[in-house]
Parts: C-alpha cells; structure tokens; sequence
C-alpha cells in the first residue's frame, strides 16, 4: 500500500470516529432537549434525527451542487441553520457556565469543522486566464497564421478591411472594431 493511501485510509478512519462521535452527542443533546421541553420520547428522537442528518444532508448537496456549477447559497444557509440549531441543542442541555457551555459545543463544532475541511477539499477549477494576455502566451504554444497572400494578388474590398485570420484573436475584448 502506498503512503498516500494509507494517509487517505487513515484520514477517513479519523473522519468516520470524530463524526460518529460528534454525532451521537448532537443526537442525545437534540433528543433530551426536546423531551424536557415536553415532547414524547419518539418525537425527541425523530427531532435529533431530523436536525442532524438534515445538517449532514446539506452538506453533501453543497458539495454536489459546487461539482455540477449550481448555486449553493440558500443550502449554505439552511447547513448553517442546521449546525446553529444543533449548537443550540447542545448548549441548553449543558451545566450553565462558560466551561459547560464550551465543552458541550464541541460536538456541533467538530462537525462544522468537518463539513468545512470535507467540503474545501472539493477539486478547485482552473484559475481563468487573464483578458488582457494574448491567447497564445496562455497556452504556451502560439498559433499559426494564416499565410499572408502575395503583394501583387489583392484580396476583395470587403476583406481587405480586415487583418488577416490568426492576427486579432476573437477573444480579445480589449480591441474595439474588429468583427468577424
């Protein structure tokens, strides 16, 4: 085994416990929470079930929609309300002093932690070129023109307005005029 995939077994290995972990804190948080605030104890259940695994769904619906080029913005906000909620849960439930409060948040912050380093890890697209750079130093390899007919054949008047093919490229946005 190779050692970048015995660093990627490892990493999954910690991921798995951390989230398992932070997880069933969050849900036992969740669910006692709901039932000291008079729900049954299959309704507090089906709450920390459902802020949860919400939380985790967005974040893989963030990561999709960021691999197909679709806008994330209002499932970023629902995640963060989601981990919010959580956080919540996890904070009434603990002894009330600032070390209660921070100890009992570890949970909901490990996650977004997590979900963060999970989801930055995405592979980036390619930075876009610059505009103002000619086509051919973006590539490395320039582009051949087209041959430059002979001083004694003169091409029709409509043409002849134009520089020859290969010399303006299309793309340039910074050159005013020039249509093809």
């Amino acid at each position: 085994m190779t050692r970048d995939r015995i660093e990627s077994a490892v990493r999954l290995l910690i991921l798995l416990a951390i989230g398992t972990m932070a997880g069933a804190a969050a849900f036992t948080h969740v669910h006692d929470l709901s039932v000291a605030h008079g729900q049954p104890h299959w309704i507090g259940w089906a709450n920390a079930v459902a802020v949860e695994l919400m939380a985790i769904y967005l974040g893989l619906e963030i990561r999709a929609r960021r691999r197909n080029g679709r806008p994330v913005g209002f499932v970023g906000v629902l995640l963060i309300a989601f981990a919010l909620l959580s956080l919540a849960a996890q904070v009434a439930e603990a002894e009330p002093s600032v070390w209660g409060w921070i100890v009992a948040a570890v949970p909901s912050l490990a996650f977004l932690a997590l979900v963060k380093v999970v989801l930055s890890s995405a592979p980036a697209t390619a930075p876009a070129p610059e505009p103002n750079q000619p086509q051919a130093d973006r590539y490395g390899e320039p582009e051949r023109a087209e041959p430059v007919p002979p001083a004694d054949v003169m091409p029709p008047a409509s043409v002849s307005v134009l520089p020859p093919r290969g010399v303006v490229q299309p793309d340039r946005r910074q050159v005013v005029g020039i249509i093809r």
